[in-house]
């Protein structure tokens, strides 16, 4: 299985020495799930895209601390790789920033909550399956690094949300058998989720920062949710 990791930005420089940048955040988490995965990074930021579509089996997104309604030509061309993605029916797996594009560029809204951060561990509730959601459980909880949310789901195309919270309602999302999409982090680590709070303490309300500290203590999903994605594509190689 190859993956291509459509990289959105990177791990701050001082904090690279500590966590690596995130392809290295992706594979590991991979790598404990599914040791014979493959990763090719092609760095969307630079416009850098793979020369045929069959390059790899999948293609999944980093996060990126820029919005997907920021003024970015590298935007512009994400969301329409999208597209493409959609026509060929190529599977497509959405982190956060992919998570939201992926809604747009299909059509929904996505805009920054009046809820504010989403930090630390989220917990969610399964709304609706798949048969690749397997070991299956009815809750899943797994790190958040956001502001913007999914509003709105497209009208043009139906898209199943198979994850929500009062907090999250399109916590993860479904579009036919070849995209899902997450707003959480599976591929971060709990060390990375306390760094970045303490980093953002000047643009984090002290209440929120606490509540995302305490939060750290819960247990996260984030081998069950590799294993998914891995079910995801497999199901559709064969």
């Amino acid at each position: 299985m190859k993956i291509g990791v459509l990289q959105c930005d990177h791990v701050l420089e001082q904090f690279q020495p500590i966590f690596g940048d995130y392809p290295e955040m992706i594979a590991t988490l991979f790598a404990k799930v599914e040791p014979d995965c493959r990763f090719k990074t092609y760095q969307v930021q630079s416009l850098e895209y793979p020369q045929n579509l069959n390059e790899c089996d999948a293609y999944i997104t980093t996060g990126s601390r820029h919005g997907v309604n920021d003024d970015f030509e590298w935007i512009k061309h994400l969301e329409a790789f999208i597209c493409e993605l959609d026509q060929a029916k190529k599977p497509f797996i959405g982190i956060c920033f992919g998570h939201q594009l992926m809604v747009k560029a299909l059509g929904g809204m996505v805009k920054k909550s009046d809820k504010g951060w989403g930090i630390g561990v989220t917990q969610n509730k399964i709304v609706d399956s798949k048969p690749w959601m397997q070991p299956y459980q009815s809750r899943l909880n797994l790190i958040a690094s956001h502001q913007d949310q999914v509003l709105c789901l497209p009208k043009s195309v139906k898209m199943d949300v198979l994850v929500s919270s009062l907090f999250c309602p399109h916590y993860m999302l479904a579009y036919g058998d070849h995209f899902i999409s997450i707003q959480g982090h599976p591929e971060f680590t709990k060390h990375y989720s306390a760094t970045l709070m303490n980093f953002r303490r000047k643009l984090i309300s002290s209440k929120r920062i606490r509540e995302g500290e305490t939060s750290l203590q819960t247990d996260v999903d984030d081998q069950l949710m590799a294993q998914w994605i891995v079910n995801f594509i497999t199901a559709k190689m064969c």
